[in-house]
Order: structure tokens, then sequence, then C-alpha cells
């Protein structure tokens, strides 16, 4: 029998038709071989973080069972790949760090492990190009890392803890001192509410938000 974790997935867009490609972006990953989708939260319209001149984010998250893997390591950045290549068939092409996205597809939680991957010796030098999308979109994500989960900025972005605490927000995850639903409501407190506004509830008879 294959052993699943818990794994809980960022869903992004600003460009095209949004809501279209996040719906679509959830029946793919429901679709990886050997997951099983156990739940998808609301959608959120989001204000941008980094680059402001853009329009307004659509955002989501999946809780999706996935194998496990010999070890954490291994299983997270096996279904990082997956992401990364599914983020290529549905549309996503190198743009500006934090500038509009088709798709963003981002590994906030695996399990409960703590998994911390650095960059290769012969790539722990390199000069990151300017376009660095490029390097996340050959599976290598920008920076010292190419993997660290839980993900590094889910405790200070609303886009990510309002959909995710949609879905656990008693979850405490690890290495943290708060539940997701606290965290949540902190970040809401500084940003302000219009800084996630829910705009749509999973239909999963018809594979979209409404």
């Amino acid at each position: 029998m294959v052993r699943r974790v818990r794994a809980y997935i960022g869903l992004g867009s600003n460009v095209g038709t949004p809501a279209v490609t996040l719906a679509r972006a959830v029946a793919a990953l429901a679709a990886l071989r050997g997951a099983r989708l156990q739940g998808v939260s609301r959608l959120y319209a989001t204000t941008p973080v980094g680059v402001l001149d853009q329009p307004d984010f659509l955002n989501a998250v999946v809780a999706l069972d996935v194998p496990a893997g010999p070890d954490s390591a291994t299983g997270a950045l096996t279904l990082l790949r997956q992401l990364k290549g599914l983020e290529a068939q549905l549309g996503r092409t190198p743009g500006r760090r934090w500038g509009p996205r088709v798709l963003d597809l981002d590994l906030l939680l695996f399990g409960r492990a703590r998994v911390t991957v650095e960059r290769p010796p012969e790539l722990a030098g390199r000069t990151m190009p300017a376009d660095v999308d490029a390097v996340e979109m050959a599976g290598l994500p920008p920076g010292p890392r190419l993997l660290e989960v839980p993900h590094r900025d889910v405790a200070d972005r609303l886009f990510v803890l309002a959909p995710l605490s949609d879905l656990a927000p008693r979850l405490v995850p690890p290495g943290w001192h708060q539940a997701v639903g606290t965290a949540r409501r902190r970040r809401e407190a500084m940003d302000g509410p219009a800084a996630a506004r829910a705009v749509g509830s999973w239909q999963a008879a018809s594979n979209r938000w409404a």
C-alpha cells in the first residue's frame, strides 16, 4: 500500500481568465498519479505583493493526499517537479518575479514534515539570470534553496492564509506557534479586509467556482 501525506498547494493567477485557469489546475492536480483531492478552498481576489502595478490576483488552496515517497525530501521534491510541469502545461511562461502570472502553483505544506533542500554545490554560486522565472520553470526556484517546506512566506501572506484557513483553520504547521486561522486573523488586522476577498465557492459537480 502506498503511504500518503496531506499536501497543501497554493494556486494563483492574474492573466487571461484566472478563474478558468485555476479550475483547470485543480482538475490537473486531482489527476496526478497517486493523488487524491481532499478539499478546495473558496476563491479569493487578492491585492498584489511585490509588484503593485498589475491586476489583482485570484488565489485558492487545494488539499491533496499524495505519495509520501521514501522520505519527506524525496516526496516533496517529486511533487514540486510535478507542479512546475503543470504550470508549463497550463500556459505559464517566463516573466518578471512577482509580476503577472498565468499560473502559480506553490507547495505550502507536505504533511508534518519540515523539509529544506539546499541548492547543489555546483549551482550554489550560480548568478541568477535577470529572468529568474527561467530558473523556476526548470524546477530550480531562485535563491539558495531548491525547496523549503513549510513555504517560507506562508505566515506573512494573506493571499495564502485566507484560503488555507478555509481548509485547515486549526492546523499548526511544523515550526509554527499558532494555528493557521489565528495567523490569518493577525494578517487581516495588518492588511485590511480588502486585501483578500472571497469571490466564489468551489462547485465540485461542475469543477468550477461560483
